[in-house]
């Protein structure tokens, strides 16, 4: 099939971009899209002109490098789909397909769809970690986890960080990246022993790519105690200079977090201590 392609081609970050058109022709719908883009670049080579730039590594909906927006919506139009496992049968023949980055001020452009996703990586650096023995490894069973527990975990693990949760908010906010990660190391008797200072270390490392401009965050201070809604245990209401936190110590709870007149609910579920 034939296509029509308006491509964002910006050559840095500090230069003004703009789309292109580009035809593709006898594309087949077997094709992958990030194979569909390799048709292109190879087509742009031929005339001697810049092939187009995008992030890709294990083209199998994993590793998340292939963040760019297609017809407005991050990864395209097919669900819990990536844009390399996006395949040409969805799109028809005559269409006229637009694609561009992730449209977020945390991400800025690189090159072209290239965009630089560093602030998740700081994200993790701030408590996406463990308290481990060094050592050989402890056996994947040697400590018991309940299903139920192990399903949440995973559900949460599940997120790739690619980045399509801060394209598709309006206010280009990280809290379901964040909650996911935060989430799945909590659940899990390895994660215990930071459990709270992760949640705050991340969300304060996340604050700074939400808020534009901000103080730096003071530390956290026990302003109050109420009853959790989940489990009827005490919980903290710790407060920061731009943040309400709530976050339940014993059982599997919320962390409410506010930053002005937005507000959200990240899933920071914690296993139950013994």
């Amino acid at each position: 099939m034939d296509l029509t392609l308006k491509v964002w081609r910006q050559k840095s970050a500090n230069s003004t971009g703009a789309f292109e058109t580009y035809s593709v022709k006898d594309v087949s719908k077997g094709s992958s899209f990030l194979e569909m883009l390799d048709t292109l670049s190879e087509d742009l080579v031929e005339k001697g002109k810049e092939p187009v730039a995008f992030d890709h590594d294990c083209r199998e909906g994993i590793c998340g490098s292939c963040s760019m927006t297609i017809n407005g919506i991050p990864h395209g139009p097919e669900k819990a789909t990536t844009a390399c496992q996006l395949h040409m049968r969805h799109f028809h023949d005559g269409q006229t397909i637009t694609i561009e980055p992730w449209r977020a001020k945390p991400f800025p452009v690189i090159k072209d769809l290239v965009v630089d996703r560093s602030p998740f990586d700081r994200i993790i650096q701030s408590g996406g970690f463990i308290t481990s023995r060094a050592g050989s490894a402890v056996d994947a069973n040697a400590i018991p986890i309940s299903k139920a527990t192990a399903d949440y975990a995973m559900d949460a693990a599940a997120c790739i960080g690619c980045g399509a949760c801060v394209a598709s908010c309006k206010n280009a906010s990280a809290m379901l990246f964040t909650a996911a990660k935060a989430g799945h190391l909590n659940l899990l008797p390895q994660g215990q022993a930071e459990k709270d200072k992760r949640v705050l270390s991340m969300v304060s490392a996340m604050d700074p790519f939400v808020v534009t401009s901000m103080v730096v965050p003071a530390p956290p201070a026990v302003i109050a105690y109420h009853r959790c809604t989940t489990c009827g245990s005490w919980v903290m209401l710790m407060m920061t200079l731009t943040r309400l936190f709530a976050i339940c110590r014993f059982s599997a709870c919320f962390l409410v977090s506010t930053i002005g007149t937005f507000s959200a609910i990240l899933v920071a579920k914690s296993y139950k201590s013994l």
